[in-house]
């Protein structure tokens, strides 16, 4: 239990709106039960949320320590009372999330709350999971990233055990992922390889492709499958085999065949025409090969992971069969 004690500067103040300013982690929608339930008080008696605050009350607050802090990067996960994400999959070690298209999954300058991991964190601390006090270094973290416009399966790891298992084993490419894209044109053949070279340039946020070893350069492997051509679009299963920044969205664009809806790579008086404002791009498919030893996620190998729907494939090529 805190208490505060009111000020001269703060009488006069509706008490929430007091205490939204005194602990600007506590969500609005909390703090209003808090109040209801009787875990705010003002002198040690029931009070409303409404009441005018007087130079001199003494408030107790029967609120988590956390509360109190200073925002900063890594407590804002604090501010989410309602977490909001679509769960594949979960056991004690690691949680499978399909995220949506237009959800960052760290900060970044244009969004700090509102990402995958704020939500992550919060719902395994509103489950008492995790705990920021009790432990000393390690925090749930995201195994890979997806960019901010793509849609499917992230990795979170629970512990720093499994965090440290499925680093290594997206590393040694222990893990299979797929996605799926609308392509424009056929590709040709329409199954096969795509390799090159890609350069990332920082400042443009943005790679550029290249077909033989250059400076800075890192090699880029694409294993692809075309599923179904109507018209000028093609729905394409893309198999990665290395990880790079836009290796997809850069590969196919390079090879004559960018994706629908890539306002990067693509080309705007096709995504305009079709009123697509995001890459028709979706990591949708997810296995866990451990061809070597897993240790603690062992009961993982083998296992297989889908996501049930996919918007732009039920949009373009509702009969289309995947796996």
């Amino acid at each position: 239990m805190k208490e505060l004690t009111v000020g001269k500067n703060d009488a006069g103040q509706r008490l929430d709106r007091f205490l939204s300013k005194a602990m600007p982690l506590l969500p609005p929608a909390l703090l209003q039960k808090y109040i209801r339930i009787r875990r705010v008080k003002c002198n040690g008696a029931r009070c409303q949320r409404d009441q005018r605050l007087r130079t001199g009350d003494v408030l107790q607050l029967y609120i988590n320590d956390e509360f109190f802090e200073q925002p900063r990067e890594d407590n804002l996960f604090l501010t989410l009372f309602q977490p909001k994400m679509d769960i594949l999959y979960e056991d004690s070690n690691i949680l499978l999330v399909d995220k949506r298209p237009g959800m960052v999954v760290h900060a970044d300058e244009t969004e700090k709350v509102n990402t995958l991991i704020n939500h992550i964190q919060a719902y395994l601390y509103q489950k008492r999971e995790w705990s920021p006090r009790q432990e000393n270094a390690f925090a749930p973290a995201l195994c890979n990233r997806i960019d901010r416009n793509t849609g499917g399966i992230v990795i979170a790891a629970k512990n720093a055990e499994a965090l440290r298992i499925l680093t290594a084993k997206i590393r040694d490419r222990e893990i299979t992922k797929k996605y799926l894209c609308v392509t424009l044109g056929r590709m040709d053949p329409p199954e096969g390889k795509i390799e090159c070279f890609l350069l990332k340039d920082e400042g443009k946020k943005q790679v550029s492709v290249y077909r033989r070893p250059v400076p800075g350069g890192k090699s880029a492997v694409t294993l692809y499958r075309t599923l179904e051509s109507r018209g000028e679009l093609s729905l394409t299963e893309a198999e990665l085999l290395t990880g790079r920044t836009h290796q997809i969205r850069a590969s196919f664009a390079a090879a004559g065949h960018p994706l629908l809806g890539d306002g990067k790579y693509g080309r705007g008086e096709i995504n305009r025409r079709y009123g697509e404002t995001r890459q028709a791009l979706y990591s949708c498919f997810l296995r866990f090969d451990f061809p070597t030893d897993a240790g603690a996620l062992s009961y993982l190998r083998g296992r297989s992971f889908q996501t049930p729907r996919i918007p732009f494939v039920e949009k373009y090529f509702p009969d289309a069969a995947f796996s």
